[in-house]
């Protein structure tokens, strides 16, 4: 089989503070934005990347989710419990500096993990984990 990964999603609440985390925060080009207001889907992804996205999406838009449903979307955002991601780069000590100096809500600072792998983590402004780890 011949399969990659081309999308994945997270939510948003802002959308304009989850497209200005991803483009100038993290560096990333916006390559659609459609819809209006707090419904718009927004995908993103690295500029040398061009067949790899992020869909940021409105939480619960899907007319088939149960208002409790959508109130526990809305609680574990809050918590920063719903999304997450997992970001890689050659130079972690330098990505780190680059998107704290955004001013991006640090979680973690660069830090060897018990597991081996060295990695960081920033919250966006949907409270979604972003993690990144250092390729080596």
């Amino acid at each position: 089989m011949d399969i990659t990964i081309h999308t994945t999603a997270l939510p948003h609440e802002d959308p304009d503070a989850s497209v200005a985390f991803y483009r100038d925060s993290l560096g990333f080009e916006v390559r659609s934005d459609v819809g209006e207001g707090k419904m718009r889907w927004i995908t993103v992804g690295p500029v040398d990347q061009p067949g790899t996205s992020i869909l940021l999406a409105p939480p619960a838009a899907d007319p088939g989710i149960t208002d409790d449903e959508r109130r526990t979307i809305q609680e574990m955002m809050a918590k920063g419990t719903y999304g997450w991601i997992l970001l890689a780069t050659r130079n972690l000590d330098e990505t780190f500096e680059k998107v704290q100096a955004t001013d991006a809500e640090v979680v973690q600072e660069p830090v060897d993990q018990p597991y081996g792998i060295r990695d960081c983590a920033f919250r966006d402004p949907a409270g979604n984990l972003v993690r990144i780890q250092e390729l080596r």
